[in-house]
């Protein structure tokens, strides 16, 4: 399996990571009943370690499309690759300063990473131009 396949599986489980930190210090039994309801009723961290869940979420389908549509299309594999981690890199810089309440570098670092996506549907675009 290559590294931008690698990466797909991380940007995958971070929103899981970011689930679990948004719930850390909760009896299960809180947020089993209604977890849509308790998520609502986080404050403070928590509840940014939630929005930074969702918005994980909201990324990973155009991230993983194009790794994919790279790899068909036959991008040079270290091209993908460093866009991958770059990406991976850049979502979890984006989680830590959802975290810690850092919003001028959280969305910088959201910004990175939908350049990232951007950057891995043009060497999408130009392989597919070079046959």
């Amino acid at each position: 399996m290559t590294i931008a396949f690698w990466c797909v599986l991380l940007a995958l489980l971070l929103p899981y990571i970011l689930s679990v930190l948004a719930r850390a210090g909760t009896p299960k039994a809180e947020y089993v009943r209604d977890p849509r309801a308790f998520n609502e009723a986080l404050s403070g961290w928590h509840r940014r370690a939630h929005l930074a869940q969702l918005n994980a979420f909201e990324a990973f389908p155009a991230f993983a499309a194009a790794v994919v549509i790279s790899h068909i299309v036959g991008t040079p594999q270290a091209r993908l690759d460093a866009a991958s981690v770059a990406f991976v890199v850049f979502r979890v810089l984006h989680g830590g300063f959802y975290l810690a309440d850092k919003p001028a570098l959280r969305s910088a670092s959201w910004q990175a990473g939908m350049l990232c996506i951007v950057v891995l549907f043009v060497f999408a675009a130009l392989a597919g131009v070079s046959e």
